[in-house]
């Protein structure tokens, strides 16, 4: 019986508690003020990256594509295999009979 006396004190103490919330008063014009500054800081974060508009992107992407065309003919036109070479040669990579310590 004892556990049945401390539940129902329990229950009695949750119901007083909640008889003794009383209703807040806020200005009638909490709502709208709220709302404006939620949607205010919104456009602020929209206005950062406004300088990146579609024109800009357009004249990005074509210097990238520009760049990256140029890259690629100077590539094709000079020789793969000798710049591999020269690599190799100048840090003692090579296998060439010529620069071996061993003759």
């Amino acid at each position: 019986m004892k556990t049945n006396n401390t539940i129902q004190e329990k229950i009695d103490n949750t119901f007083k508690a909640a008889e003794a919330i009383e209703e807040v008063a806020i200005s009638p014009f909490f709502k709208d003020k709220t709302m404006q500054r939620l949607f205010s800081q919104q456009e602020e974060e929209k206005v950062a990256w406004s300088w990146f508009s579609p024109k800009l992107q357009l004249a990005t992407l074509i210097c990238v594509v520009a760049l990256n065309v140029l890259a690629f003919s100077k590539f094709q036109k000079t020789k793969y295999e000798e710049n591999v070479n020269l690599f190799a040669e100048t840090y003692g990579l090579s296998t060439s009979t010529e620069t071996s310590l061993l003759n």
